[in-house]
């Protein structure tokens, strides 16, 4: 999951951007982590501990209630209020979070059914669970060894998304877009028009969108496909972790092993 976490810190700079550019710092000054950081935590403590995700969403979201761009005003107000009922949402946040689902269960099916209770304790659209739904399956997919076209056609065939578009060709019109079904396939377009991790956060946060959140969810599967992760990537992204959040992911990883680090 520390790809995600990686993803998130390196667009966290460029969320409201409209950056274009694939060649600009990944962790220029006022980079940090985001919501999407925390929740995806959240969602790892959830598997570590066997909590409700409910709960661990809502600890962490009042734990760390200001990090850099701010939680989208739904699951704000879901977090401020009393009601713990989902408001139906197909934003992206569901999708942000789900990458620790990728990593912790041993079938596909496990994955997809994971991933929808992860999503609908908040995003109950089916927008909003299929975007964590199809993240969560590309991630167990690169882990398992298929190639980038499997993956496309994959995801295609179980979650209707079109990936036909480059990275180039989705650029050149894209705008910033919050919800699922405008983000999920973009992110996972940048991850397979990529070489290896750096290109891929590159491709994703010069798309000019939700940046971080589009780096986020492809970091989360570039890292499973890619299997390294260079240390003047990760380094960084570990400093900028508060010690809390970094246990979890570090625990998450010992119980999950993700990636080999070149030394």
């Amino acid at each position: 999951m520390i790809g995600a976490i990686i993803g998130d810190i390196a667009g966290s700079v460029y969320e409201y951007a409209g950056n274009k550019d694939p060649s600009v710092p990944l962790f220029p000054p006022g980079a940090s982590y985001t919501d999407d950081s925390i929740l995806a935590v959240a969602t790892a403590s959830a598997i570590l501990d066997q909590r409700a995700y409910v709960s661990a969403y809502r600890q962490f979201g009042h734990q760390y209630p200001h990090p850099m761009g701010g939680y989208g005003l739904g699951f704000k107000q879901w977090l401020m209020g009393s009601d713990l009922k989902p408001y139906n949402s197909w934003g992206n946040g569901s999708a942000m979070r789900v990458a620790p689902v990728g990593w912790a269960f041993e079938t596909l099916e496990q994955t997809i059914e994971e991933a929808k209770r992860s999503a609908e304790v908040t995003h109950n659209h089916m927008c909003g669970i299929t975007g964590a739904q199809a993240v969560a399956a590309a991630i167990w997919w690169a882990r398992h060894r298929k190639s980038k076209n499997e993956i496309r056609e994959l995801v295609v065939r179980h979650f209707g998304y079109a990936l036909a578009r480059s990275v180039a060709g989705i650029r050149s019109t894209y705008t910033f877009d919050s919800s699922c079904q405008g983000t999920v396939p973009e992110a996972i377009a940048a991850f397979l028009d990529s070489t290896d991790f750096e290109s891929a956060l590159r491709n994703a946060i010069s798309l000019g969108g939700d940046a971080d959140t589009l780096g986020c969810i492809t970091g989360g599967i570039a890292q499973a496909f890619y299997r390294e992760i260079p240390p003047h990537l990760l380094n960084p992204a570990r400093n900028l972790l508060p010690a809390e959040l970094l246990g979890i992911v570090d625990r998450f990883s010992e119980r999950y092993p993700l990636f080999h680090t070149p030394s």
